[in-house]
């Protein structure tokens, strides 16, 4: 019977989990479209409220913001404001675009406002370009997985090999920051995918490898071995099919565009990308995401460890021997 009940085990959990990835990476993918994504809207009033109008005939796809001119709306798409920016000028309309922040999300944009409200083609400029060892972005989207890959490693070898306390935040921590050298050596150095600060793009990288090994190693030190496989689940399953860096978060059906944002890998995608193309512009709230995970992270294995100790081990007593007998 134990055998055939750990048979029967297998032929339950392998087909959920393949039923669970179908769902989680296949799911998103099918029903992409643009859901509330920031546009920004320039020019005078007249023209402005004709290109809100043709903006507004795509049903919750935009959420627009208005600027007073169309050197506005171009610091708002370098900021990270707002996704692109349809400005009305004396040449005819221009969309401005950043195809760094998403080329699918740039190409978008351009099929939506190909012609002006009075029908007159519209220019596209972009603004932030990818890297050009990276048109379209391929390069970028497939280097998430390895960085999340590399944090749950360093998160389960450390459980496995029993590191307790100190030495388990050292080892995620010393793992984290090499992984951070080498990937920007990879990325940014051989193959010019990354174009910002090498430390900072560096920094990125260390941190998100801390903020996964880290969770999976707190989750792993408080319900047991087994954290590491529901750890596991939750970064590579659900946090890399819901980061949306191929896409844009707002490209994903709700709530997974905004439910992975909340996770590593999304946060990672988005900061790594405001490191690298946009000087930083929209890395905090990404930046504080990684930080509580790893701050979490952390805390949990070293508290875990601490309880795990008991009073026999924290000090040791010393009971004197009777007089007169030898000791």
């Amino acid at each position: 019977m134990p055998a055939l009940r750990r048979l029967l085990t297998v032929w339950v959990l392998v087909p959920a989990i393949a039923a669970l990835a179908l769902w989680a990476f296949a799911w998103p993918a099918a029903r992409t479209a643009p859901r509330d994504l920031p546009v920004g809207v320039a020019g005078a009033p007249a023209a402005v409220s004709a290109m809100e109008k043709q903006l507004s005939a795509h049903q919750d796809a935009f959420e627009i913001h208005r600027y007073p001119d169309a050197a506005a709306a171009r610091q708002a798409v370098e900021d990270r404001a707002v996704y692109g920016a349809l400005v009305a000028g004396p040449a005819g309309p221009e969309l401005l675009t950043a195809s760094a922040a998403g080329p699918t999300v740039a190409q978008m944009l351009r099929t939506a406002v190909a012609e002006g409200p009075d029908g007159t083609a519209v220019h596209a400029t972009d603004v932030v370009p990818v890297p050009a060892a990276d048109p379209r972005g391929a390069v970028f989207g497939a280097g998430l997985l390895p960085l999340v890959l590399a944090g749950v490693a360093s998160g389960a070898t450390v459980t496995l090999l029993r590191l307790r306390g100190a030495r388990a935040m050292a080892g995620l921590a010393g793992a984290a920051v090499l992984a951070g050298l080498v990937g920007a050596a990879i990325a940014h150095s051989w193959l010019g995918v990354l174009t910002g600060s090498w430390w900072a793009e560096a920094g990125v990288i260390s941190l998100t490898t801390l903020a996964v090994g880290s969770g999976v190693a707190g989750t792993a030190a408080l319900i047991g071995t087994a954290g590491i496989g529901v750890a596991s689940l939750v970064m590579v399953l659900l946090g890399n099919s819901f980061a949306g860096v191929t896409s844009a978060p707002e490209l994903l059906p709700a709530p997974v565009g905004d439910l992975g944002q909340q996770l590593p890998p999304g946060a990672a995608g988005t900061l790594l990308r405001s490191v690298s193309y946009f000087g930083g512009a929209g890395a905090g709230g990404p930046l504080f995401t990684l930080a509580l995970w790893a701050g979490l992270g952390l805390t949990a294995t070293g508290l875990a460890a601490a309880r795990r100790r008991t009073p026999a081990q924290d000090e040791a007593v010393v009971v004197p021997a009777p007089v007169g007998v030898p000791a």
